[in-house]
């Protein structure tokens, strides 16, 4: 189709948000039909091929400045739920994403410099400190967040010593509280049900280069990607389901899993080809069902003469000993 006013319009309508989903989408392309064949046009009408078209046209037209509508599913699970209270199923998110420039650096035109290094302090918290061989979370709590408000003594000699203008500052809480809301306003952090903040679609759309230069390290084989992709789709992967030996790089999301399994009509990792456990998770499952795990083993240490037996569902833990031997080489991750 050629470039129009109906183009133009549609562009300055995604331009003027942070995201967008079909469900948005249609009253926008709507209007836009409605004027533009000059007779009503109801939402219900506009098809997702309606909302691909507009899409590739104003990719045409926006390449030439590095900038790109890309698309990707939700990861973590929102307060998203349907009137039978089931999850509803997640929907694509569109996003505007700068193909060239740092994301850190985009945000640098709406947050001062202090905030940004606590976006930093948040990433290396999700991707760095929770994101470990044992336990890849890759989110991190409400209250984890806020401690991150202050800069550790190791970090601000870290910018010191780097040669900035300063040391970065630390945050109030309530400015971090401030910080951590606009970035979910803006579309960079999306936060579950249970109040874990992890990156959103838009986020990783945006940052999914830096974070496989920054906390990727290519010299030490599987251990050194915290990065990892899904072997279904090859976007990265932030919640999902792994593969149960830890040096494999087998990684699927929920949504692809479905289909890939169908299609490969066998249930095994798509890399090194053992059966695929289905109890062994990446992201905010991973936490939750270890902190089931210790509950379970507090009231099993709680009752060890019981006569009661209980029985409880396996879990998604790795216990030092369960394998045989103990966390090797003694890392904590």
């Amino acid at each position: 189709m050629d470039y129009d006013d109906s183009n133009r319009a549609f562009l300055q309508a995604f331009m003027a948000r942070s995201t967008l989903t079909f469900s948005e989408a249609k009253p926008i392309l709507a209007t836009i039909y409605s004027i533009k064949n000059n007779e009503p046009t109801p939402p219900e009408t506009i098809t997702p091929d309606d909302l691909e078209t507009y899409i590739a046209s104003a990719n045409s037209a926006i390449s030439p400045f590095d900038l790109e509508i890309r698309s990707l599913l939700p990861q973590i699970e929102l307060d998203n739920i349907q009137q039978d209270n089931t999850p509803a199923p997640p929907e694509r998110v569109y996003a505007l994403v700068n193909t060239t420039s740092d994301a850190l650096t985009q945000l640098a035109t709406t947050h001062s410099v202090d905030e940004i290094a606590f976006v930093k302090r948040l990433l290396d918290a999700m991707f760095e400190t929770y994101n470990t061989r044992r336990q890849e979370a890759m989110v991190i709590s409400s209250m984890q967040a806020l401690q991150l408000a202050k800069v550790s003594g190791e970090a601000r000699r870290e910018s010191t010593q780097g040669g900035g203008a300063g040391a970065a500052q630390s945050l109030t809480m309530t400015q971090a509280e401030t910080v951590l809301r606009q970035l979910i306003e803006e579309g960079w952090l999306e936060k579950s049900r249970r109040g874990y903040y992890g990156l959103s679609p838009r986020g990783l759309m945006e940052l999914k280069g830096w974070l496989v230069a920054t906390y990727n390290d290519e010299g030490v084989g599987v251990r050194g990607k915290r990065i990892k992709r899904c072997e279904a789709c090859g976007d990265v992967i932030t919640s999902g389901q792994r593969c149960a030996e830890r040096d494999c790089p087998g990684r699927l999301h929920d949504h692809c899993m479905r289909n890939f399994f169908r299609m490969q009509k066998a249930q095994v990792c798509p890399v090194c080809r053992i059966p695929w456990p289905g109890d062994r998770f990446v992201g905010e499952r991973a936490i939750t069902r270890e902190q089931q795990a210790q509950r379970s083993r507090r009231a099993t240490n709680a009752n060890p003469g019981s006569s009661t037996r209980v029985e409880l569902p396996e879990l998604d833990v790795e216990i030092d000993g369960e394998e045989g031997e103990a966390e090797e080489e003694g890392e904590s991750d």
